[in-house]
């Protein structure tokens, strides 16, 4: 393999995890919950995967970064949508979560039309509001694959992810308001 092609490798994968996106939806969509379950799980380790080939051999792009925020982003909305669609989360926390990410985008391009783009740069709670919701989906996913009785953990994992993600929105909220009023 030339370094060429080599250098494009986490791009590469990034892009194979936005292509297990649709599958990922079919499966749920169909309560296929082991093959769902799989797919996340192969979904993960290849995120994990891009991102440590990319520092290991510093092949870190600006399009590798992109491509990896939009493949988890599109894994992580595109679940919680369908779960919520076939009636496994209730639809409040799927609307949540999306549109935690909406509000932030139109945000970030609202100061970029006003002339005063902002970087981008996660917060410690924006890190663990990622993290609650990448293990609640796959907690369901596995409890929905094993037949696992899980009421209370799902009743908590669900306060979890939603109070993280109001946390997060705000903290966003709060250095975005900063920043346009400097």
């Amino acid at each position: 393999m030339s370094r060429k092609w080599f250098a494009f490798l986490p791009n590469l994968i990034s892009l194979a995890r936005l292509v297990l996106v649709p599958v990922s939806v079919d499966m749920i969509a169909s309560r296929r919950w082991p093959e769902a379950l799989a797919i996340f799980l192969i979904a993960g380790v290849s995120d994990a995967l891009d991102g440590w080939v990319a520092r290991r051999f510093d092949l870190r792009s600006e399009l590798g970064a992109y491509l990896d925020a939009v493949a988890d982003k599109a894994l992580l909305i595109c679940d919680y949508i369908t779960l919520a669609i076939v009636g496994v989360l209730p639809m409040g926390l799927a609307l949540l979560v999306v549109s935690r990410d909406v509000m932030i985008i139109g945000a970030v391009m609202l100061a970029w039309l006003l002339d005063r783009p902002m970087e981008i740069r996660p917060h410690w709670i924006s890190k663990a509001n990622t993290f609650a919701q990448i293990g609640f989906v796959a907690m369901v996913l596995a409890m929905l694959s094993f037949g696992w009785a899980g009421a209370a953990w799902f009743t908590l994992g669900q306060w979890i992810v939603a109070a993280l993600t109001l946390g997060s929105l705000a903290a966003y909220f709060r250095r975005w308001v900063t920043h346009m009023t400097a």
